[in-house]
């Protein structure tokens, strides 16, 4: 009782904290925690927004494990990490690895990088479909059309629809990639490659022996977040095929597009959406883990 009566400053202390952090400890139960935990519960149920929930234990997984579909996109997220998250920061820390030493209208041309990153990825996916268009609509058919080649179906071929989504996601993501390269590349002491000057060193190992080991830290941040965004990525497959979502023939489909597609594209079949949910969830835990393993023990 002495706590309420005479309170230390400690317990003062102690008490104002808890006062601030009870609004976003409520805030993140009601909005995060308990629809994460009701969706997994979900999971094992069957309902469609209509009836009340049906307990069908496992059968909801059964039915993923053996869905040719659920396979199908399951690899096409798994090429959208694979080469997505490394293309799109190789390309990035070679920008920023240069940019860094540019001085002449240097936040101009960061600003500009930047920029693809602030837009609306709705009205991107819309201009690069506009590229993709056949001639005499669309950009890169025109340039090809101009240079003697023949037209390229981007969007309409199993083989070149996925790469023709994937290249506007990499753009989009690279102006905050290299923001965060630079950032890691001006925390650099500038006395490490000072000393290596004065030893001869040759660029290329301090690039290697000096750079790349500093910048730990940032590549860990980056490759997980680039990756959680390659395995969540929906806008740009939505948009861009947006006569057949996530055509054709699934060739481009996402798992958050399959997820979407299976609540609200006309059956609502809300408990083998959320199935394929606690699948995603899953698949952004372990793979999250092992980079940070991994990058963790190098």
């Amino acid at each position: 009782m002495s706590v309420f009566r005479d309170p230390t400053i400690e317990q003062r202390r102690i008490r104002w904290a808890w006062t601030f952090l009870a609004l976003p400890i409520v805030f993140y139960v009601t909005i995060r925690f308990w629809p994460t935990a009701d969706a997994f519960v979900l999971s094992f149920q069957k309902w469609n927004l209509l009836k009340p929930r049906e307990w069908v234990g496992f059968d909801n997984y059964v039915t993923l494990w053996n869905d040719p579909v659920f396979w199908k996109v399951f690899r096409n997220t798994f090429v959208y990490l694979i080469i997505g998250t490394p293309v799109s920061l190789v390309i990035a820390f070679i920008v920023a690895w240069h940019l860094d030493k540019v001085r002449f209208l240097h936040g101009t041309i960061r600003a500009l990088y930047f920029l693809p990153f602030m837009t609306s990825a709705v009205a991107m996916a819309w201009v690069w479909r506009w590229f993709y268009q056949p001639v005499p609509i669309g950009l890169f058919n025109n340039m090809l059309a101009s240079l003697g080649f023949s037209q390229v179906a981007f969007l309409n071929s199993t083989s070149n629809a996925l790469p023709a989504v994937l290249a506007p996601a990499i753009w989009a993501g690279l102006g905050f990639q290299i923001i965060i390269f630079m950032a890691g590349l001006r925390a650099i002491p500038v006395s490490y490659y000072e000393a290596a000057k004065i030893d001869g060193v040759s660029g290329l190992t301090v690039l290697w022996e000096i750079t790349l080991p500093l910048l730990k830290p940032t590549m860990v941040f980056l490759v997980v977040f680039s990756s959680i965004g390659f395995l969540r990525i929906f806008d740009q497959v939505f948009n861009m095929t947006t006569n057949d979502p996530g055509g054709p023939l699934n060739a481009t489909k996402p798992l958050v597009l399959l997820i979407y597609q299976t609540a609200f594209g006309g059956s609502f079949e809300m408990g083998y959406a959320a199935a394929q949910t606690v699948v995603l969830f899953l698949i952004l835990l372990i793979v999250s883990l092992i980079q940070l393993r991994i990058l963790r023990d190098r």
